[in-house]
Order: C-alpha cells, then sequence, then structure tokens
C-alpha cells in the first residue's frame, strides 16, 4: 500500500513509523512547507491527513484528482469542513474520525447503545484532558461523544460555568477541557443520577495508539468502492 501523508507533524511522523513497520510505503509528505506539491504528487492508494483546516482544499483537488482513498483525523472542522469531506465521498472512499483509538471507537459505541430514555434520569457531563500544546477545545474526541450521547443535537452544549450561573438546567450537557504536560489524552462522561455516579473513561497513554488505528484504517479503506464511511463499517465488519 501506497501512503501520501499530509501534516507532518509529531503524529505525521507517528504513522510514518508504524506505516513502515508494517511495510507499507511513504510516497510523499506534506506539511504547511511544501502544500503546492500535492498538486503533482503521484497517485498513492490512500492520503491519511492530519493536518489543519486550512490545508483542505489542497487536500480536496489531490483525491479528487487522483481518487485516492482518505482517511482524515485532522481535528478543528466546522460544519461546512464536514459538508466538503462528505461531498469530497462522490470522488474516492472517506472516513473522518476525531479518534482513530480501537478503545474510543468501543466508547462510543457503548454510549449510542444507551437508551435516550435512561439517560434523562442522568446529569451528563464530558471532562477531557490534553497536552498543553493542543490548540482546540473542546477536544474533537469530546464533541464525538457528545454526538453519540445526543445524535439529534437536542442538548445546550455549556463548556464553562462561572459566577451565578444559575442551577444546572436538565436540558444540557457540560463539555470541560483540562490543558497541561504531556497528556496524551483523556476522556470521561459522568452521568449524575440521584445517589449515584456512573463515570466511564478512556486513557490514552500515548500517541501510538491514534498512529496505529489510523493505520489499520488506510488498509482497511484502501481500494473499497466511493463513499463516505464510519469508522466503525472498516474495522469492525
Amino acid at each position: 500500500m501506497k501512503i501520501v501523508l499530509t501534516g507532518y507533524g509529531r503524529m505525521g511522523h507517528m504513522i510514518e513509523q508504524v506505516a513502515q513497520e508494517k511495510g507499507y510505503e511513504i510516497t510523499g509528505r506534506v506539511d504547511v512547507t511544501n502544500v503546492p506539491d500535492l498538486k503533482t504528487m503521484p497517485a498513492a492508494d490512500v492520503v491519511i491527513d492530519f493536518s489543519h483546516p486550512a490545508m483542505l482544499e489542497a487536500v480536496e483537488e489531490y483525491v479528487k484528482r487522483t481518487g485516492a482513498a482518505l482517511v482524515s483525523g485532522t481535528t478543528g472542522y466546522d460544519e461546512s469542513h464536514m459538508e466538503r469531506l462528505q461531498r469530497l465521498s462522490e470522488f474516492a472512499p472517506v472516513v473522518h474520525s476525531a479518534n482513530y483509538s480501537m478503545g474510543i471507537a468501543l466508547f462510543r459505541h457503548l454510549l449510542q447503545q444507551m437508551p435516550q430514555a435512561l439517560l434523562e434520569n442522568f446529569d451528563i457531563e464530558i471532562l477531557e484532558k490534553h497536552h498543553n500544546k493542543k490548540v482546540d477545545a473542546p477536544s474533537g474526541t469530546a464533541k464525538m461523544l457528545l454526538s453519540a450521547l445526543d445524535p439529534e443535537r437536542e442538548k445546550r452544549v455549556v463548556t464553562g460555568r462561572e459566577g451565578m450561573c444559575g442551577a444546572r438546567a436538565k436540558d444540557e450537557i457540560g463539555v470541560m477541557a483540562l490543558r497541561g504536560g504531556t497528556v496524551a489524552g483523556e476522556h470521561t462522561v459522568y452521568l449524575f443520577g440521584e445517589d449515584e455516579t456512573l463515570a466511564i473513561t478512556h486513557t490514552a497513554s500515548s500517541r501510538r495508539i491514534f498512529a496505529v488505528g489510523a493505520v489499520n484504517a488506510a488498509a482497511a479503506l484502501a481500494g473499497r468502492p466511493k463513499g463516505w464511511y464510519r469508522l466503525d463499517d472498516i474495522l469492525f465488519h
């Protein structure tokens, strides 16, 4: 399998290491210093993109030109970016996830199975922790867990509380972010009920789990028909 890496920072280097360990070939490396190279870069089997929303246009052009599968792990996308990614699936197989670890995929699956009627008995809060270099908050993974809990977006999202903010409303979900040190990533969903609390936590010991998941996703996606894929579709089926 031939891979083009877009986004060649710490995660890009780790993905390269994992891919080479598995015997895959890295045919291109693109970061902010050489984005125009994508215009003439030969076709690969798959693009693994852990870059920045500003690079989406260049990635789109490459995928449309070559038909290469796209494994997108870029965070910080808004709704318009996501719509563009979904339109790109008309030209190639595309998967996007804010987190490629197997544990988070299972975490999300568990949350999706929780009956909404039962969840109404609990106050829901999401707490995420990351290293002090992370630039976006809340994390893409926290937003993904929020979507699993509230797929219809019926709840009001609260990202901070201060002063006389009033009693907590039943129709809100708190999503809080902590930043510090070298924390690779920790996400906890709290369900606060009457006289009981349930907490589900996923802890990443290193960023390598995300690289391994992205490379596994690339191997599973390459060669599939064009279309929009969920990570669960290609890893668990």
